[in-house]
């Protein structure tokens, strides 16, 4: 049960089943052989974790193997268990320390060394850790989709970005070690101070848009601004319902943003619904108004 339904030879041997016994019981029904050494219980009626479970299985070193490490879900498989994935990928990803052949159902990938720390459980299914499953996808992965990774672990409340930075360092040739690196990079501690995973989500399309990352919460002529950019005196102002949903904060918003006209500070709004419906629109037009305000002052001077 524990295991969703399947056993490894092994796992048998060490019960008392001996190589004969074991074929017994399949020519009776009670065993049927999934791979070559794994074998489901009793019936065939598999969910998707017995499947990845019987992968997990099938790429175990073998007792004359030298045991490193076991083998564990990992890459798409891992993403699945962690929540990171929303729906379960067809092909089983496993990582092991010995080399496998892959077999029908399941990818066997090798690593010669995987941290403890890189291991970890995630509904009863030895898998590799958030991190390192971070780290694994890189390598297949758009650096657009590795950012939304992200995204997704800082939703759940997985990402421990010292720990990524960790199995960044221990990674060494890892081909997924540059691309997470770059991602991770707006996560890492430096002078934009952020509040909120809204502005850190904005920050990071502009600097990927190519415009010159804005301060973020900057005080400027006593008003602290969400993004701003001093040199053109262009302010955007993030809105959240949670710290704006009132009556007087909409009069408060609306003077505040008077107030800053006056001050010679143009800014714009944008709402956290819209930003996320289409962000490309959002930076397109940040964009043109940035380089409308930098002609302007141009012709001031």
């Amino acid at each position: 049960t524990r295991q969703h339904g399947v056993v490894s030879a092994k796992q048998l041997r060490s019960l008392g089943y001996s190589k004969k016994l074991v074929m017994h019981e399949c020519r009776r029904g009670r065993l049927h052989v999934l791979h070559r050494g794994v074998y489901a219980v009793g019936h065939r009626r598999l969910t998707w974790h017995s499947h990845c479970w019987a992968g997990v299985l099938g790429a175990e070193p073998n007792e004359t193997d030298a045991v490193v490490w076991p083998a564990v879900a990992s890459h798409g498989s891992a993403a699945y268990l962690w929540g990171l994935y929303r729906y379960a990928p067809e092909t089983i990803d496993v990582t092991a320390p010995i080399r496998r052949r892959a077999k029908r159902r399941f990818r066997v990938h090798f690593s010669s060394i995987l941290a403890p720390e890189d291991r970890g459980e995630r509904q009863g299914i030895p898998v590799t850790s958030v991190p390192r499953t971070l780290l694994d996808l890189a390598t297949r992965l758009h650096p657009d989709r590795i950012e939304r990774l992200l995204e997704r672990a800082e939703e759940l409340d997985l990402l421990d970005v010292a720990a990524v930075e960790a199995v960044l360092g221990r990674a060494g040739g890892h081909r997924g070690r540059g691309r997470l690196g770059r991602a991770l990079a707006v996560y890492r501690p430096d002078p934009t101070f952020t509040r909120s995973r809204f502005e850190r989500q904005f920050r990071r399309r502009v600097v990927a848009a190519g415009i010159t990352a804005p301060a973020m919460n900057f005080n400027a002529e006593g008003y602290e601004l969400d993004a701003y950019w001093p040199d053109l005196r262009f302010a955007v102002e993030l809105d959240l319902f949670e710290t704006h949903g009132t009556r007087a904060a909409f009069e408060r918003d609306h003077l505040r943003q008077e107030e800053l006209k006056l001050l010679g500070i143009e800014m714009i709004r944008v709402t956290r619904p819209r930003f996320l419906r289409e962000p490309d629109a959002v930076i397109a037009n940040l964009a043109a108004l940035l380089e409308r305000r930098r002609r302007e002052l141009n012709a001031l001077d």
